[in-house]
């Protein structure tokens, strides 16, 4: 009887033991993950919080330049920098002074 005794605490401590460290390392997971989604959070909050675009320079009275300025409002929109309603209204401007 001694021995099953022995082995029945031994076995009892390991599964306590397991379940413990399962925990722990349950919590441990679920705290990184709540800092990885906070950071993932406050790197999108400063990605949208981006400065807005420059205003448009007044419109010039030769072609080149206002060829220049589109192409600089094209390179905004290509970049995300400006959407397509902001893009369109810069582009009225420069070619409807």
């Amino acid at each position: 009887m001694g021995l099953i005794r022995g082995v029945a605490r031994t076995a009892a401590i390991a599964g306590t033991a397991t379940a413990v460290s399962n925990r722990v390392s349950r919590r441990q997971g679920e705290r990184w993950a709540n800092e990885q989604d906070a950071a993932a959070y406050q790197e999108q909050q400063a990605y949208q919080q981006a400065p807005p675009p420059p205003p448009a320079a007044a419109p010039a009275s030769g072609t080149d330049d206002m060829l220049a300025q589109l192409k600089q409002l094209g390179d905004l929109h290509a970049a995300g920098v400006l959407t397509d309603e902001e893009f369109a209204v810069q582009k009225n401007k420069v070619m409807n002074p």
